[in-house]
C-alpha cells in the first residue's frame, strides 16, 4: 500500500530523469517502470497521475503521432544554460579536480539521462592549475557565515614552498580578521577591513587553513564600500599603493582598458592614434608588468613615481638577462 502511495512521486521521478523533448515516455513505459518497482497502475490512473503533476506545477508535454508520449518541458535549467555552468566549473583554477567533477555530476542531474549524456561528452580535461586545497569550500561557507552573523574569522595564511608543503606566515600564527566580502578574481579572494589601520586587505580562500568564526562581534563597517570599484583597482589581487594613474595607449588598446578599468575611468582623445586613459589602481609590480606587456603601444605619463618604478622594473628585468648572457 505504501508504494501505491509513493507512485505519483516515481512518475515524477522518471519523467524528470528519463525523458525529454526527444525521448518522450508512452504510457506503456510509465506502467512498465512502475510494475518493476513492485507498483500496479492502470492507464486511467497513469492519465490522472499526469494530470495532478500539471496541476503541480510540472511542464508535461504530450506528443501526439508517431511518437505518442509525455515528456518534461521546461526545467529549472536549461541545456545550454547547463553546458554554460560546466564550462564555468572546468574553467575555475580555485576549484580542486576532484570538486570541479562532483559539481559537473550534480549539474547533470538537473538534466535528463540523455542529456546528461552529451553533457559528460562535452567534459574534457584542461590543462589547467587547479588549487590543492579541499579546504577551499569549508572556508567560503565559515567566512559567508561570519559575514552574515557580524563575527570576525580567526584563521592561518601560507604560501606554498618549493616541494610543495606550506610555509605558514607570522611563524603559524592566527589571524584575526574582520570579513566584508568574497570575490573572484581568477582565484577566490576574502576581503577584510582592518580598522585599527582603516584600509582593506584581501586573502587567497585557498590559502587559507584552520579558519574558525569568532565569538568576537566585527567592527563597524565604513558606509559606501564599493566591493566592483575596489576589485577593479587591483590588479590580480595584489596590493600596492592606489593613486590615480595616466595611461598613454595605442587606440588598438581601449577595448582592453574598458575591460580593465571599466566605463568609471576617464579617456580622452591623444596625439595621433593614441587614448589617453586616467584610472585609479593600486601600483604593484602585477600592475606594471600588465603596462610593460604591450611594449611600445603603452606607456605611463602620471605620476612620476609610478613612472620611475615601471623603469626600474624593466632595467632590473633587462640586467638579469644581461648577467646571463
Amino acid at each position: 500500500m505504501a508504494h501505491k502511495k509513493l507512485k505519483i512521486l516515481y512518475l515524477a521521478k522518471y519523467l524528470t530523469e528519463r525523458t525529454d523533448e526527444a525521448h518522450p515516455a508512452s504510457v506503456g513505459d510509465l506502467i512498465g517502470y512502475l510494475e518493476s518497482l513492485g507498483i500496479p497502475a492502470e492507464r486511467k490512473a497513469i492519465y490522472d497521475d499526469l494530470e495532478l503533476l500539471e496541476t503541480f506545477g510540472m511542464d508535461i508535454v504530450r506528443v501526439r503521432g508517431k511518437s505518442h508520449g509525455y515528456y518534461l518541458g521546461q526545467r529549472e535549467f536549461e541545456l545550454p544554460e547547463l553546458k554554460l555552468l560546466i564550462d564555468v566549473v572546468q574553467a575555475s583554477p580555485f576549484l580542486t579536480a576532484k570538486k570541479s567533477m562532483d559539481l559537473i555530476a550534480k549539474l547533470e542531474g538537473l538534466a535528463s539521462a540523455a542529456q546528461a549524456g552529451s553533457l559528460r561528452r562535452q567534459v574534457y580535461v584542461l590543462n589547467r592549475v587547479k588549487t590543492h586545497n579541499e579546504q577551499l569550500y569549508y572556508n567560503i561557507d565559515g567566512i559567508n557565515q561570519a559575514i552574515q552573523d557580524d563575527r570576525r574569522i580567526r584563521f592561518r595564511y601560507f604560501d606554498w614552498a618549493a616541494d610543495g608543503g606550506r610555509e605558514y606566515r607570522r611563524a603559524g600564527a592566527f589571524y584575526e580578521e574582520a570579513p566584508v566580502a568574497l570575490c573572484v578574481d581568477r582565484n577566490y579572494y576574502l576581503i577584510a577591513y582592518r580598522a585599527e589601520e582603516g584600509k582593506y586587505v584581501h586573502f587567497r580562500v585557498d590559502r587559507m587553513s584552520d579558519l574558525t568564526v569568532s565569538p568576537e562581534a566585527r567592527p563597524p563597517l565604513p558606509e559606501g564600500f564599493d566591493l566592483a570599484s575596489y576589485v577593479r583597482t587591483i590588479f590580480d589581487m595584489h596590493s600596492g599603493d592606489p593613486q590615480w594613474v595616466t595611461l598613454e595607449l595605442d587606440r588598438s588598446l581601449l577595448n582592453v582598458a574598458m575591460d580593465r578599468f571599466g566605463r568609471e575611468a576617464h579617456y580622452r582623445k591623444g596625439g595621433g592614434n593614441r587614448v589617453i586613459v586616467s584610472a585609479q589602481v593600486e601600483v604593484s609590480p602585477t600592475f606594471l608588468s600588465w603596462v610593460l606587456c604591450f611594449g611600445g603601444q603603452a606607456r605611463i605619463l602620471e605620476p612620476p613615481a609610478a613612472r620611475e618604478a615601471l623603469q626600474a622594473l624593466a632595467r632590473e628585468a633587462l640586467e638579469r638577462y644581461q648577467e646571463e648572457a
